[in-house]
């Protein structure tokens, strides 16, 4: 592979927001500026988080080494190094996974950014980058500094002869080198490499990317999952999931304040009709998470189906050939500290195996716990089979005078006490037994029409 490159924007792109509050605290601790904050800075910093940069608010940045002469040196880089470890915690899970990736595939990490030198080395050094591309301000004989900017401005088309001026130092090809930004002025520096991607973007940068087929991630969210507005879809389904909406059945969730409220975690429940994926979707705006189901390829695929499950986070499986590639996702998204929905019996029962009180299950959601230390959580569903049986195209949506009850119980969170695949599925499907009514744990000899209701219809 050639020598290549992955260079990153600072604010918006690996932090969610503006890196200016942190810094702007480490300044004022050692004594750079003054002990409280510029009146306004905080709607500054706010209205930036919002949309992003503007004329206006690049013209005031590049300002800044005017009103820092005088400063030293010294006490800016110190304010760097206590920002660096704040800075390094507030960078964005999925930024994390991209750039380990990168790392993986040979390629250098670096930081491109107009954020002064002297403030953002400390963290490019701490997160291991291999170069920080930022504006340098020009330091006098007694070490402070003397009000103008030494070399380039690291913005628009001057960010873009930086990183083209890098590579070649580095003997790194452009072409074969990533860039991510979230702002319309770094349109230069994203056209100097081969593989450009927009991240958060602001209105125009979405509008110009959209437009370009360029990706666009938000890197709070698994790749596809979209956050135009600062939320994501699934989010907002679930501020709209209440009872009244589904008033064809009646949804008893117990249980979810056992769900952790950050960090990796797997959802791990049995399925028992197509409104499984449905409930569990009420379930976590309940949980107050969004849920990433590890969808079949069918719904996936589907041509309207597909585009909004994809929306809502799932990861495609191929259970015919798909590989190891849904496995790495959903490793990346609990690595990310992402929540993630399995049914580890792959699919609905059929037959007399649906009435079976020993449930059996996938390798999954075990394997997935056991290779990224992630908790998994049991959930045991009851009775959607009575609202929508596997035999009908549809659910029972007229059923309003006498909605039958769907239970939904979560248990409490663990970690596989073995490391065989084997025992651990074992464990994981007799927690989920446990948390079923005493009819699903006896064997029962079904009538030929409960039988018929568990084959999906002709």
């Amino acid at each position: 592979m050639a020598n290549s490159a992955a260079f990153f924007d600072l604010d918006r792109t690996l932090l969610q927001g503006a890196s200016g509050p942190i810094i702007s605290q480490a300044m004022r601790d050692q004594g750079v500026l003054g002990s409280k904050p510029v009146p306004g800075e905080k709607l500054l910093f706010g209205l930036f988080n919002l949309i992003g940069e503007t004329l206006p608010s690049m013209a005031l940045t590049r300002q800044g080494a005017r009103a820092a002469k005088g400063w030293s040196q010294e006490a800016v880089q110190r304010a760097g190094e206590q920002a660096a470890p704040l800075l390094a915690e507030a960078v964005e899970p999925f930024a994390r996974e991209i750039i380990a990736e990168h790392r993986a595939e040979g390629r250098k990490i670096v930081l491109a950014t107009t954020t002064p030198y002297d403030v953002v080395k400390p963290f490019a050094d701490l997160m291991g980058f291999d170069g920080a591309l930022a504006t340098h301000y020009r330091v006098a004989d007694d070490g402070t500094y003397d009000g103008t900017i030494d070399g380039e401005f690291v913005w628009n088309r001057g960010k873009a002869r930086c990183v083209k001026e890098w590579a070649r130092a580095n003997l790194v090809e452009l072409a074969d080198s990533y860039a991510y930004t979230d702002s319309i002025f770094d349109i230069p520096m994203l056209h100097s490499v081969g593989n450009p991607t927009a991240v958060n973007p602001d209105p125009r940068m979405l509008g110009y990317a959209t437009l370009r087929g360029w990706p666009i991630l938000w890197f709070n969210a698994p790749p596809g999952v979209p956050k135009p507005v600062g939320i994501e879809p699934q989010q907002m389904m679930s501020a709209i999931a209440r009872p009244e909406f589904l008033p064809w059945v009646d949804i008893d969730v117990t249980g979810a304040s056992k769900v952790p409220t950050e960090g990796g975690t797997i959802l791990a429940m049995n399925h028992r009709s197509y409104l499984d994926p449905l409930v569990m979707g009420f379930a976590a705006g309940q949980i107050g998470r969004p849920a990433r189901f590890l969808a079949k390829k069918e719904v996936t695929d589907a041509p309207i189906a597909g585009q909004v499950t994809k929306a809502l986070g799932a990861i495609r499986v191929d259970r015919e050939g798909g590989g190891e590639a849904p496995m790495e996702e959903a490793a990346r998204a609990l690595r990310a500290g992402e929540l993630i929905a399995v049914f580890p019996q792959g699919t609905i029962p059929r037959g007399p195996e649906f009435f079976d009180p020993v449930l059996k299950g996938r390798y999954g959601a075990v394997r997935l716990a056991i290779e990224t230390g992630a908790q998994i959580v049991p959930v045991g569903i009851w009775g959607t089979e009575r609202a929508w049986p596997r035999n009908r195209k549809l659910p029972y949506l007229l059923n309003l005078a006498n909605p039958p009850t769907v239970s939904i119980t979560i248990g409490e969170p663990y970690e596989p006490a073995s490391g065989d695949l084997d025992e651990a599925i074992a464990e994981l499907m007799g927690k989920i037994v446990e948390l079923l009514p005493p009819e699903a744990k006896h064997h029962v000899t079904p009538t030929e029409s409960q039988l018929a209701a568990t084959y999906p219809p002709e």
